[in-house]
């Protein structure tokens, strides 16, 4: 904090208001720093909050096509299961491989990891 009583500073009086001018302008001088710190911080939360929305924007784009082509894929399977006898052997077979397919990746990767 300055002394507000008079001083000497290179030889000369200051008066009070000369101090207080000098004081203020000091302080102007560091809360012009913060605001331009504040400004620059706004600016990048501004820039990733829009690189956010962008990239959420395309997810719900993916998304969208992932459940148009499930939705048809549980649709055939539906008319498959559904449509005879020679198609549910199929179907078993289609299961059973899989089954057969999970067990074996299971053993794979549990032998390498372990």
């Amino acid at each position: 904090m300055a002394d507000w009583r008079s001083k000497q500073r290179n030889g000369a009086n200051l008066s009070t208001e000369e101090m207080l001018d000098t004081e203020n302008q000091r302080r102007v001088t560091g809360l012009a720093d913060k605001v331009s710190i504040l400004r620059g911080l706004a600016l990048d939360i501004e820039s990733e909050s829009k690189d956010s929305n962008r990239y959420l924007d395309g997810m719900a784009g993916d998304f969208s096509s992932s459940e148009g082509l499930l939705t048809g894929s549980m649709k055939r399977l539906n008319n498959m299961v559904g449509s005879g006898k020679n198609n549910r052997r199929l179907m078993c077979y289609i299961v059973i491989g899989l089954v057969v397919l999970f067990i074996v990746t299971y053993y794979i990767v549990s032998r390498v990891t372990g």
